[in-house]
């Protein structure tokens, strides 16, 4: 049923894109050159992924301050160029970071901090006069800047899509080439994985969302990390949302990267304006 389900995925990623459509030109009477130039005309400096702050514990547990804790992320982008490089492609910086922060822990120690920065070439997607989403080229590198047995980094050369099934349905999947140079992770491939794929869903108010990624590791077994989210806008002209994140697997931070976790938390979350990247 795993396998049905896996290839079921893998065929809606690939066929239905075709179809999909976020924009119809057509009907709206713009041309592709058109949306392009509104896409480039906005802001340069941009949230990449999203930033949320967030408290919780594990699941199945009695909760106590070593299994409870704080995560937080805060994720940027600088586009460099309009969409002028060869094939309508521009360039960008971002930056990311990840922090497991032990706030229930006497002194409250920062237990990780996870350090994500790279350099992207990305394409809008058009397909007869639709937009559809984007394609980005990725070189980035992810450490946790300690030395010594804490030390863990490596970095990937990755290929990302985010593809619109409709305007309130994105699928999105990224396949990477790893260059492992940390000493102490030469085994993180088992852990953090060789490619994800997932699908976001929001409501036609835009007040509700609902998203799933999935992590697949190395190895022919069917083994996934998980990383479910619902979030709920608090107020209809604000981007801030109530947010609830379960992550399930491996890898959710670089110290412990071979440590299973699951893991429930709630906080806040700011989006992206138009959409998160995974």
């Amino acid at each position: 049923m795993k396998r049905v389900l896996l290839l079921l995925l893998f065929w809606i990623t690939a066929v239905i894109g075709s179809t999909a459509q976020i924009v119809d030109i057509n009907t709206e009477h713009i041309d592709a050159d058109s949306l392009r130039r509104e896409l480039d005309n906005g802001p340069y400096f941009t949230l990449y992924k999203d930033n949320y702050f967030t408290a919780g514990t594990a699941i199945g547990q009695r909760p106590t301050n070593t299994n409870s804790d704080v995560k937080f992320q805060v994720s940027i982008a600088q586009r460099l160029t309009k969409s002028t490089l060869p094939f309508n492609t521009y360039l960008f910086l971002f930056y990311s970071q990840k922090c497991m922060w032990n706030v229930f822990e006497e002194s409250m120690p920062m237990h990780d901090l996870n350090f994500n920065p790279g350099i992207g070439l990305a394409k809008h997607l058009f397909v007869k006069n639709r937009y559809i989403g984007k394609a980005t080229l990725l070189v980035e590198h992810e450490s946790n800047g300690r030395d010594g047995i804490n030390s863990r980094s490596w970095n990937k050369i990755s290929l990302a899509t985010n593809i619109f099934i409709d305007p309130n349905f994105m699928i999105h999947g990224k396949i990477w080439i790893p260059i492992i140079d940390g000493m102490n992770n030469k085994d993180i491939l088992d852990y953090c994985g060789i490619y994800q794929t997932g699908m976001a869903y929001t409501s036609p108010n835009k007040r509700f969302g609902f998203a799933l990624t999935l992590v697949k590791r190395r190895g022919w077994r069917l083994s996934y990390n998980s990383i479910w989210e619902i979030n709920y806008r608090l107020f209809k002209k604000d981007n801030q949302f109530l947010f609830l994140q379960y992550y399930n697997g491996y890898g959710e931070n670089l110290l412990d990267y071979n440590r299973f976790h699951s893991r429930m938390r709630v906080g806040l979350v700011i989006k992206p304006n138009f959409f998160s990247d995974y």
